[in-house]
């Protein structure tokens, strides 16, 4: 696993964000999904489809995030399962791959459910009831699962399984079950809609969302006061999915990300100073050898290059 799928998992593990979320694309920031209520389930999910030869095939996938939850909507519960699966590269196939995650989650819990009937020795009122080991009365918890893609640039994958199939025939069409992609991505939030996330989640995708443009970063990080502190989890969390080079400071829990910028910029421009200085001097050596008054060998080792490399950079300067 990379740093930044792990840190990113645990970063969105934490209950209070993995509520946020789901409270931001299924309520519109509405505080429904209380994260005390949310229970953590085994991400490796297992079914067994008999394969032709009637013998039982395992099939076995890892979940990023799954959780149960009991919401309260509408003066009634609602018990789901929620589950997150990260993306920090676009994926031409995540609808039939999100599918598949949750086909093996309603067939394990009716594996589950049936097993049940079998231990507690329940007796079927009817004989189909025996046949399928799930019974007339049985019920599914629905399966929720939301793709975050952790990237500024726009996703631009299918988001259904129909945009997915080569299909000309539009009445035919209407008879293929489709499935449609939950997505959170940076790029389609608006500024507006961040104040509606409830935890850091809010600055953390912001700055995702801009972390590719230096003036537009510099510029909701100043005006936005949630950057002037900000956790330790979360910057480092901005740092490993940008691939920026925050500081963290040892021992600091909370992070003025307006001045960990300003040491970013300073870092540049002591950069920029030391490489323009080299290369002035790589110019003058280069000057010298070419008058003769270096060899080939003193000239690249004062450039702490080798001679092939100095004799390369001599001859692409006119």
């Amino acid at each position: 696993m990379s740093d930044k799928d792990s840190i990113s998992k645990k970063y969105l593990q934490d209950k209070e964000r993995f509520a946020d979320l789901f409270n931001f694309y299924l309520y519109n920031g509405r505080q429904v999904i209380d994260p005390q209520q949310l229970k953590e389930l085994d991400t490796t999910a297992i079914t067994l489809p008999y394969g032709q030869d009637g013998k039982i095939s395992p099939v076995q996938k890892q979940r990023d995030i799954i959780k149960v939850v009991s919401a309260m909507a509408d003066e009634h519960y609602e018990y789901l399962l929620l589950a997150v699966e990260l993306q920090s590269d676009v994926h031409y196939a995540m609808p039939p791959r999100n599918m598949l995650y949750d086909a093996i989650q309603y067939v394990d819990q009716i594996y589950q459910i049936t097993k049940a009937h079998r231990k507690n020795g329940d007796k079927p009122s009817v004989q189909d009831e025996f046949l399928s080991g799930f019974y007339k009365t049985d019920k599914l918890l629905p399966v929720i699962t939301l793709t975050v893609y952790l990237d500024a640039k726009e996703w631009d994958a299918p988001r259904s399984l129909h945009e997915m199939l080569f299909m000309k025939d539009e009445e035919l069409l209407k008879f293929i079950p489709d499935y449609k992609l939950n997505l959170i991505t940076p790029a389609d939030i608006s500024d507006m809609d961040f104040s509606k996330f409830h935890t850091e989640l809010s600055p953390v995708l912001k700055y995702l969302k801009y972390s590719r443009s230096k003036e537009k970063l510099s510029e909701i990080i100043y005006s936005d006061p949630a950057y002037r502190s900000i956790s330790r989890d979360s910057a480092e969390m901005i740092n490993i999915v940008t691939n920026s080079a925050i500081r963290l400071e040892q021992g600091k829990e909370r992070i003025d990300m307006c001045k960990a910028l300003e040491d970013i910029r300073a870092d540049e421009r002591a950069e920029g100073r030391a490489e323009g200085k080299m290369e002035g001097m790589i110019n003058t050596l280069i000057s010298l050898f070419k008058k003769g008054i270096l060899t080939l060998s003193q000239a690249a080792e004062e450039a702490k290059m080798s001679p092939e490399e100095f004799q390369l950079k001599a001859a692409e300067q006119k």
